[in-house]
């Protein structure tokens, strides 16, 4: 086998695994703090903003990611009167998409989470006189987050996988790159190669992820 050629194939793969990992962080960066959001309109008194939370939630969970995204970058435009004001970039429209279902994920985890929180720690912070919000910052947050970290770790995990969907709408990443050295080549090795970096940024994601539960673990 030819390493020359490996290397010629490799070069672009990576160019397009820098896509993948630049989107990765955006949707974390937003998408886990935005899931906050809709846990507490969830979780809310207001039966709107229960409606609402659960709405979205519903909405994005059972619908595909991929007629999301076509949605976004292929239908908004087209609505009429306000259609010309949500023209989106290639891969803006693919960042809010991943970012707005990814949202109802987490907040589904972090629901979860606190659902699997003993109420009895409520009761224990009033009685140490701890506001609402120092309860939920100092005690039910922290629990929270040790309860859903597997979870948050396998969305994580499937984020990086599902950036292969980025292809579908013609946002050049590792997909892409090795598609059309298959085209151009008639050869599997592209894929292989694609298949061996998506391996390789899972397994480290799996590694921080083991070592981020490992350090909550002795708290």
């Amino acid at each position: 086998m030819d390493l020359q050629y490996i290397w010629t194939l490799t070069q672009p793969l990576l160019l397009g695994a820098q896509t993948t990992i630049l989107l990765f962080f955006i949707v974390i960066i937003l998408a886990m703090p935005l899931g906050f959001v809709f846990t507490g309109m969830v979780r809310s008194r207001f039966r709107v903003l229960r409606w609402i939370g659960n709405a979205y939630i519903t909405l994005m969970r059972g619908t595909p990611l991929l007629l999301q995204l076509f949605f976004i970058y292929f239908g908004l435009p087209i609505l009429p009167v306000i259609g010309e004001y949500l023209k989106f970039g290639r891969f803006t429209a693919a960042c809010i998409g991943f970012v707005l279902n990814y949202a109802a994920y987490f907040a589904e985890i972090y629901r979860g989470g606190l659902l699997a929180i003993d109420k009895g720690q409520y009761e224990a912070c009033k009685v140490l006189g701890l506001s609402k919000v120092q309860t939920t910052m100092k005690v039910i947050i922290p629990q929270m987050i040790r309860v859903a970290l597997p979870s948050i770790a396998n969305e994580s995990i499937t984020l990086v996988k599902d950036t292969s969907l980025l292809y579908a709408v013609s946002v050049p990443e590792v997909l892409h790159y090795a598609k059309l050295a298959v085209s151009r080549d008639m050869t599997t090795i592209p894929f292989i190669l694609a298949a061996i970096i998506y391996l390789v940024m899972v397994m480290l994601l799996t590694f921080f992820f083991k070592k981020v539960e490992k350090k909550f673990s002795f708290k």
